[in-house]
């Protein structure tokens, strides 16, 4: 018995030991200081992201020339460039050198998508057609238009026409394989559907195609947009038709590299301006589709 008390109270004083022990242990987390939370770093604003990154990009490319890593003779400083970019703002030339560009871009995106949205609208619904003449579209479309100013010399001259018809074949194809791809991308069980109320075909383009082909051909519009412009520049470059392009060839024969430099930041910022305008307008329109609905929620996170 005495041997059995004296284990029990040998268990009783080592579980009491434990259970003090446990106590202890928890009454020393408690007497612990808490560590103070890591402070939150401040988060930078989405406006200001772009800004950030144009600033930091400018300030090395002005460090690149004062330190004649490139000679200044050939790469300017960009204080230089954005000086001379801000006398030309005042001078009728450049108004009317962009005003020159933009009607070659603009009259090049009208024809292109006068034709290929229709054309790829009549292709896309019907798969034989489809079949007949994709072997056609994958044979013209990877032609660089660069390569047929040689033919719009010889057909069009050196003036407006060539300008229009190299921007026009360009934008045409981006165009064209974009309004395939949508139509080609409808949900067929939209079709039967349609099909089984009675809708006629012309009244199954305009409820079911076109709806679901819209975002493809707004997307298409916005690319078209850049290489119309790409292209107009370029044949102004090698033409010499007018616009921003020659102005560049000219400064650059004369030597005024600031001028040359000041007028490519301008066709940059062109480009900018009229690809965010497409962007804009195509969230507005497409307020409604599932993609324009994602994006701003991805935005807002």
């Amino acid at each position: 018995m005495s041997e059995t008390r004296e284990k029990d109270g040998t268990i009783d004083q080592g579980s009491g030991a434990r259970t003090t022990g446990r106590f202890e242990r928890a009454g020393d987390a408690e007497r612990a200081p808490r560590q103070p939370r890591a402070a939150r770093r401040p988060r930078i604003p989405d406006w200001a992201l772009p800004w950030i990154s144009i600033v930091a990009v400018l300030a090395l490319f002005e460090f690149i020339s004062r330190a004649e890593i490139i000679s200044s003779r050939n790469f300017p400083p960009v204080t230089d460039m954005l000086s001379t970019l801000w006398d030309e703002l005042g001078t009728s030339q450049l108004w009317e050198a962009i005003g020159q560009t933009l009607q070659g871009w603009a009259l090049g995106l009208g024809i292109a998508a006068a034709l290929a949205i229709p054309l790829g609208i009549v292709i896309g619904s019907s798969g034989l057609l489809y079949r007949s003449v994709r072997v056609i579209v994958e044979f013209l479309r990877p032609i660089p238009s660069v390569a047929l100013i040689p033919l719009a010399i010889l057909i069009y001259g050196t003036g407006l026409q060539s300008k229009v018809f190299l921007a026009a074949f360009a934008a045409f194809w981006v165009l064209l394989v974009q309004t395939l791809y949508g139509v080609q991308d409808v949900d067929p069980v939209a079709t039967d559907t349609a099909r089984s109320f009675g809708l006629s075909r012309t009244q199954r383009l305009f409820r079911v195609t076109l709806p679901s082909a819209i975002p493809y051909i707004a997307t298409g519009i916005r690319m078209a947009s850049t290489v119309a412009l790409i292209l107009a520049v370029t044949a102004e470059l090698v033409i010499g038709s007018a616009g921003l392009g020659r102005s560049i060839n000219i400064a650059r024969s004369g030597g005024n590299v600031e001028l040359m430099y000041a007028l490519i930041i301008v066709t940059g910022m062109l480009g900018w301006l009229l690809n965010d305008v497409f962007a804009r307008v195509e969230r507005r329109v497409l307020h409604w589709h599932p993609s324009q609905r994602s994006s701003k929620e991805l935005a807002a996170a």
